[in-house]
């Protein structure tokens, strides 16, 4: 009974921790985020194409015609998102990890691992990152002349549900779950895979050092194989049933995959790798080093 209070304080400690390493991560990286994002809609709303947009470019015109708050436009669901996502994929991943024995897993099954944990927590978090994702487009909508849809994360959730009913809250879940496995098959696996080669072959100790490679690691693994997901996942997330400044353009997240490659090319898929993979890394960085380094703290130990 004692070794079971102890594992539930544990948990409790770790959920914490995972909650404010990722608030963290999160507000710190997210400019590069929205940019992520619009870049990926640049095209998806009016099916016009043009090699001269950049990460850059766009990142500008939002500074440009929405402010330096504008870089930060729906923050609040995105944090909001990351106090259930993560905590729920890291902690579960630990537990399944450690669970089927975790000096004996190979890394294709701690990939599996990963994308299984990432897909639970992702399902549970979905309406919060849909809320994110409809924010974030918004100060587009409004560069066209169309007013902003919602005014805060409340605002959003009311609306959603009252136009598009409760299921509406899940719009894209689909491509948002293919999303989470291959992001957490990378993330999570990478991570542990990789920090635990760079301990074992003595390059270094299990300090900021071993951190720090690990998730330079994961970072890439994970947008390389999340690119094209992503792409699917936010452009089914931006069309509003019943918003004519935003009209149904794909049926299912298989239609809006093939649209995007016959309009723009499979290239396509990866719009935005640039600018994800800049979040992605220094996200993973910031989260790694802030969990490790709070655990260490907690008297916890390693992830």
């Amino acid at each position: 009974m004692e070794g079971d209070e102890e594992k539930k304080k544990q948990n409790k400690k770790k959920i914490f921790l995972t909650s404010i390493s990722a608030v963290v991560a999160e507000t710190s990286t997210f400019p590069l985020d929205i940019t992520k994002t619009r870049l990926q809609l640049y095209y998806g709303g009016d099916g016009s194409s043009s090699s001269t947009v950049n990460a850059f470019r766009v990142a500008s015109e939002i500074v440009k015609k929405e402010g330096v708050m504008g870089m930060y436009r729906g923050l609040s669901a995105s944090v909001c998102r990351h106090i259930f996502y993560t905590p729920i994929r890291i902690v579960g991943y630990e537990h399944l990890r450690n669970s089927f024995g975790n000096d004996s897993l190979s890394l294709p099954q701690k990939a599996f691992l990963g994308g299984v944990s990432g897909v639970i927590a992702q399902v549970l978090a979905s309406p919060a990152d849909l809320v994110k994702v409809r924010m974030q487009a918004d100060g587009r909508l409004m560069r066209q002349g169309f007013q902003p849809r919602y005014t805060g994360i409340f605002d959003a959730f009311n609306k959603i549900v009252k136009t598009e009913g409760v299921g509406g809250l899940w719009r894209g879940v689909v491509p948002n779950k293919q999303r989470a496995f291959l992001v957490n098959m990378g993330e999570l696996a990478c991570y542990d895979h990789a920090k635990r080669f760079v301990i074992g072959k003595q390059v270094c100790d299990d300090n900021i050092y071993a951190h720090t490679l690990a998730s330079t690691m994961s970072g890439l693994a994970a947008t390389a194989l999340s690119c094209p997901a992503d792409v699917v996942k936010t452009r089914m997330m931006n069309q509003a049933a019943g918003n004519e400044a935003n009209k149904i353009m794909y049926r299912n997240s298989y239609d809006c995959l093939v649209k995007t490659v016959r309009v723009e090319g499979v290239m396509a898929l990866w719009k935005g790798f640039f600018p994800t993979w800049a979040r992605l890394g220094p996200w993973q960085f910031v989260f790694w080093v802030s969990y490790e380094r709070l655990r260490n703290i907690a008297g916890l130990s390693s992830f």
